[in-house]
């Protein structure tokens, strides 16, 4: 069972929708002992960070314990990291060491719209997927992760921006897998393939 939390930030029915399209077999929840249970856990959310980390809290630690696949999506990808400086400056759940920050005030924000993808490392999720292939993005905050290393894809939108990242058990797209047609998919669909026993 794949849970997907609900934390009160956004519609949910689309990415349950798509993972169950994947043949995963998903749960929305906010109930702790479900989350602890289930065997991968999606993260997903759009909004303010510093509303999301705040209804997030009573579920913070187990997700912090978590040592399953975890997917965070857009927001729930910026919420993986130490803090962001949205409306001021807010501690995150420091599963990854950087920070998000504003998109260049040269651009137009948000980032709303397809952009294509430049793949910088080998990750699971990435599997089938290749550079130049497009996904949908909504989003005026990046993360900048502390370690290169953990930036698997990036897309470029006036300054380049890390897309898919990935350290050990927890994985993270800026872009919306579920709103980006068949290569999005194939995102969920990898991530559901680490589930299936």
């Amino acid at each position: 069972m794949i849970v997907i939390v609900d934390y009160g930030m956004g519609n949910l029915r689309s990415i349950t929708k798509a993972m169950e399209h994947c043949g995963a077999r998903v749960e929305v929840t906010r109930n702790a002992e479900k989350i602890k249970e289930s065997q991968a856990l999606v993260l997903p959310g759009v909004g303010a960070f510093k509303d999301a980390i705040k209804e997030l809290s009573p579920l913070a630690n187990i997700i912090k314990k978590y040592d399953k696949p975890l997917l965070g999506i857009c927001l729930g990808m910026q919420l993986f990291f130490t803090e962001s400086e949205e409306g001021g400056l807010f501690k995150g759940l420091d599963l990854i060491k950087g920070r998000v920050v504003r998109l260049p005030d040269e651009v137009k924000i948000p980032h709303m719209g397809w952009n294509d993808i430049e793949i910088k490392g080998k990750s699971r999720l990435l599997k089938g997927i290749k550079s130049g292939e497009y996904f949908y993005f909504v989003h005026s905050y990046f993360v900048v992760p502390e370690n290169n290393e953990t930036i698997k894809a990036t897309t470029n939108y006036g300054v380049e921006i890390p897309a898919v990242i990935e350290k050990e058990n927890i994985f993270a797209t800026q872009f919306h897998p579920e709103k980006s047609g068949e290569a999005g998919l194939r995102i969920l669909r990898n991530f559901v393939e680490m589930v299936k026993p």
